[in-house]
């Protein structure tokens, strides 16, 4: 099992910065894929950004690509998700989750959710 936990939402004013972190604990491992996810009410769940933590290859949704960033610290069993130039429209709960990269790729699910941080933008 993993285990994860989210820190660095915020309310920030249109055109700012955060930086999300994720923090993993448990049977973390270099064969495991990681995604930031976000939830806005009245909206479905989206998912904005993935790494694969070998070989560090990431994925983007086209409504955060140029602006969102997903990176990793394997030394510390972090990834973080950087958000630029936030807009009204990424106000949501954002949420990490993991599973290992072969079983999310029949799956096409993530076994392992962190609580979520909330971002606000206004």
């Amino acid at each position: 099992h993993v285990q994860l936990v989210e820190s660095g939402g915020g309310s920030v004013q249109v055109g700012g910065s955060l930086t999300l972190s994720c923090a993993a604990s448990g049977t973390t491992s270099s064969n495991n894929c990681m995604g930031w996810f976000r939830h806005a009410p009245g909206k479905e769940r989206e998912g904005v950004a993935a790494i694969m933590i070998l070989g560090a290859t990431t994925y983007y949704a086209d409504s955060v690509k140029g602006r969102f960033t997903i990176s990793q610290d394997n030394a510390k069993n972090m990834v973080y998700l950087q958000v630029n130039s936030l807009k009204a429209e990424d106000t949501a709960m954002y949420y990490c989750a993991a599973d290992e990269c072969s079983r999310f790729a029949i799956t096409g699910q993530f076994r392992y959710w962190g609580q979520g941080t909330q971002v606000t933008v206004s």
